[in-house]
């Protein structure tokens, strides 16, 4: 089992020290779903909701989050992100899916930015819709692949059909 890097020996939270760690090319994928009713989605595709263009507004939200995620988690460090990008795509007629891709050379990972931004992409959906449809509900807030350190390469096992686990 691996070590909670973030307590140290007393069991004390700490900032991990990555300092003697080499500068490497790191990526992270993530992803957040939201279901939601059929019209809703609809209103989404055909940007007809009051509010504007849901899926700009939520990107937007989203490269803002991973910039800051070091404010918000509070033991992340400050990373300089060289690239972000925020993929929607629309599953069946009631499920709204976000794909974000976090890129840095740096000495730790951004699988916590990639993570925000997703998450933040799904609340600012929600925000957006909430008038028409209080019943959306945010799901699968997961990391999908990250790349680069000491750790290398994790991609998320796929779930056989039908499984629930």
């Amino acid at each position: 089992m691996a070590d909670l890097t973030h307590f140290d020996e007393d069991g004390s939270s700490r900032m991990v020290d990555v300092g003697s760690k080499p500068i490497t090319a790191r990526m992270a994928r993530a992803m957040a779903s939201i279901s939601m009713q059929p019209s809703t989605l609809d209103l989404i595709r055909d940007r007809q909701l009051s509010k504007g263009d849901v899926l700009g507004v939520s990107r937007l939200a989203a490269i803002m989050a991973a910039k800051r995620t070091d404010e918000l988690i509070p033991l992340c460090h400050s990373l300089p992100l060289t690239s972000v990008e925020i993929r929607f795509s629309f599953n069946g007629d009631s499920i709204l899916e976000i794909e974000t891709q976090v890129e840095t050379q740096a000495q730790t990972g951004v699988e916590m930015e990639a993570l925000t931004a997703a998450s933040v992409a799904a609340l600012t959906v929600y925000d957006m819709c909430k008038a028409v449809d209080r019943g959306m509900t945010i799901e699968n807030v997961s990391l999908l692949e990250k790349t680069g350190g000491k750790s290398g390469h994790y991609v998320k096992p796929s779930r056989p059909k039908g499984s629930d686990k």
